[in-house]
C-alpha cells in the first residue's frame, strides 16, 4: 500500500480498502524505522495524529488521511513546538496555525510531526546545531540538502508519499535535484499565506511540497491554490481546464548550462541537461542554446544575500522583543550571527533600491518569457555534497565573529565568502524567487557510477505551473524519472 502516491493512497481511504488511521499507523511504522539513519524527525504528534484519524470523515477529501510530516520551518501549527532549527526556539509553541497549514489540513492530510531543517533555512544543507546533520537516503556519508532537507529525506527514504517543503532560494528544488524528487516552487502568490508572516523574505520564499508523482503535485497545486486578497502578492487562479486539459504544443525552451555566478558546472549536470534537451526535442519542441543568461546573476545573488542580512536582523529584533533582552553569538550559529549582524547598519534607502531591482528582473523576465516559453537548466551543479564540504576556514569563522566591526560592503563581501563554497554548487535556484516565477526540479538523471540523483530545472513565466506539469509528465510517461521506487497507482 505504501507504494503508492498520496493521490492513490487518499482513493484507497475513500474507497475503504484501508482506514486512515491504519494508514497513519503504518506510515508512522516506516518513519521511525528509517529515521534513526536519516535523521529526518525533529518532532512527533503521533497520538493526536491516529485520534484525528480514528474520528475524521474523509470521504470527499482529495487527499482523503494522508499522513505528512510539515517542516520544521514556517508552517506553523497551533499547540505544536516550531524550532525553525534554532536553540532560541526550542521550546516555542505556536499560538496559531498558518494558512498554509490550515489549507492542508481542509485537504485531509493528517499531520505526523515535523522535518529537519537548517537554523532559520538559511542553508542549502540540513545541519542545524540544535537537530544535528540530514543523511542522504542513498548515501548516508552525503547532507540531503536544505533547507527542506528532512522533508526531501523522508520521501526519499518512501517513508511518506508527500511532503511539505518551503523554498526562498531553493529550498525545494535542491533537495529534489539530490535526492531524485519532483520539486516545484509555485508563482509568488499562489499559495495561501499569512497570518504569521504575509512576505517571506519579501516574497522570495513560498510553501509548497515535494512529491514522487507529476499527479500529486498538480493534484496539490490545483486544490492549494488561492487568490488572497488580503496578500501582499494576488495571483489569479488556474482553472481546471489550464491545469489539467490544457491542450499539449510544442513549446520554445531556451537551454542555459553556464553558472550565473561563475563556478563549475560537473560533467554529470551538463549531461542532465544535454540528455533532458534532446528528448525535449525528440517530442517537437524548439531547443535554443543561450550563450547569454537573461539576468546578472552576481548582482542578483548579491541583492538576494542584502535582503538576507535585513530580513534576519528584522526577524531578531521580534525575537529579542518577546524574549526580553539582547542576543548574543552564544544563542544561534555563526553564519546567522553574521547575517544578523551585516543587517544592523543597512540603509533604508539602499533596502528599496534593492526590491526595486527585483521588480526590474521580474520585467527582465518577463520579456524573456515573450520568446522562450520556459528555461532549461541544470537545478544543481553538483551532486549532494558530504557532510561538512562546506565548514568556514578559521580565518574566515575569526572574521565573522568580528563582524560587526566592519563597513557594510565588507560585510556583504564576507556574506558572499560565507556562503561562496555553497553557492557554487548550487548557483541555479535563487533567480526564480526573486522575481517571483513558478520553478520544478524534475528528477531525470542518476549517476551510473554511484547511483546518486541530479535533477533538472524548467522555470516558466509567472503564472504558468500548467507549462511546468505538462512537460514533467511528457518526462514521467516516457519513463525518464530516476525515482527510487516506481509509484503505484
Amino acid at each position: 500500500m505504501l507504494d503508492k502516491d498520496a493521490s492513490g493512497l487518499a482513493k484507497a481511504v475513500r474507497k475503504k480498502e484501508i482506514s486512515a488511521a491504519e494508514l497513519v499507523q503504518a506510515v508512522i511504522e516506516k518513519a521511525e524505522t528509517v529515521n534513526p539513519q536519516i535523521n529526518a524527525i525533529t518532532s512527533r504528534r503521533y497520538d493526536k495524529a491516529i485520534k484525528e484519524a480514528q474520528e475524521g470523515d474523509f470521504s470527499s477529501k482529495p487527499f482523503a488521511g494522508v499522513p505528512i510530516f510539515l517542516k520544521d520551518l514556517g508552517q506553523e501549527q497551533e499547540g505544536e513546538i516550531s524550532t525553525a532549527g534554532s536553540p532560541l526556539l526550542q521550546h516555542v509553541v505556536a499560538s496559531q496555525s498558518d494558512n498554509y497549514v490550515k489549507a492542508l489540513q481542509k485537504l485531509g492530510f493528517i499531520i505526523l510531526g515535523r522535518t529537519n531543517t537548517p537554523e532559520f533555512g538559511f542553508k542549502n544543507i540540513s545541519d542545524s546545531q540544535l537537530h544535528g546533520s540530514v543523511c542522504l537516503p542513498d548515501d548516508l556519508s552525503r547532507n540531503a540538502g536544505g533547507s527542506s532537507g528532512g522533508a526531501a529525506a523522508l520521501l526519499a527514504a518512501n517513508a511518506v508519499s508527500l511532503s511539505p517543503a518551503s523554498d526562498g532560494g531553493g529550498s525545494i528544488r535542491i533537495p529534489a535535484s539530490f535526492n531524485g524528487l519532483i520539486g516545484l516552487k509555485p508563482t509568488r502568490g499562489r499559495i495561501p499565506v499569512g497570518p504569521s508572516s504575509f512576505r517571506g523574505w519579501q516574497g522570495a520564499a513560498v510553501n509548497f511540497a515535494l512529491t514522487k508523482s507529476v499527479r500529486d503535485t498538480r493534484n496539490l497545486l490545483f486544490h492549494l491554490q488561492t487568490c488572497q486578497m488580503e496578500s501582499p502578492f494576488v495571483l489569479p487562479k488556474l482553472t481546471y481546464q489550464e491545469l489539467f486539459e490544457g491542450q499539449r504544443k510544442p513549446l520554445t525552451i531556451a537551454v542555459l548550462t553556464k553558472s550565473p555566478v561563475g563556478g563549475e558546472v560537473s560533467r554529470d549536470a551538463l549531461q542532465a541537461v544535454k540528455e533532458a534537451a534532446l528528448f525535449l526535442e525528440e517530442e517537437g519542441h524548439s531547443i535554443t542554446y543561450l550563450e547569454q543568461e537573461p539576468l546578472d546573476g552576481i548582482e542578483a545573488m548579491q541583492s538576494y544575500y542584502l535582503m538576507n542580512s535585513v530580513e534576519t536582523a528584522a526577524m531578531f529584533d521580534q525575537i529579542e522583543t518577546g524574549l526580553g533582552r539582547q542576543l548574543t553569538l552564544n544563542d544561534m550559529e555563526l553564519m546567522t550571527w553574521a547575517l544578523f549582524q551585516s543587517g544592523q547598519k543597512l540603509l533604508a534607502k539602499d533596502y528599496s533600491a534593492v526590491l526595486s531591482r527585483w521588480d526590474y528582473y521580474s520585467h527582465q523576465m518577463d520579456l524573456f518569457h515573450k520568446k522562450y516559453d520556459l528555461l532549461l537548466m541544470p537545478t544543481t551543479a553538483q551532486v549532494a555534497p558530504k557532510h561538512g564540504q562546506f565548514s568556514l576556514s578559521e580565518h574566515l569563522r575569526s572574521e565573522l565573529v568580528r563582524i560587526s566591526e566592519f563597513s557594510t560592503a565588507k560585510q556583504q563581501a564576507l556574506i558572499w565568502e560565507m556562503f561562496a563554497d555553497s553557492l557554487n554548487w548550487t548557483p541555479f535556484t535563487q533567480q526564480a524567487n526573486l522575481t517571483g516565477q513558478p520553478s520544478i526540479s524534475l528528477p531525470t538523471y542518476r549517476r551510473s557510477s554511484d547511483g546518486l540523483s541530479l535533477g533538472i530545472q524548467l522555470t516558466a513565466a509567472k503564472g504558468r505551473e500548467d507549462l511546468l506539469l505538462n512537460i514533467a509528465q511528457q518526462f514521467e510517461e516516457a519513463g525518464r524519472f530516476s525515482l527510487m521506487k516506481e509509484i503505484t497507482s
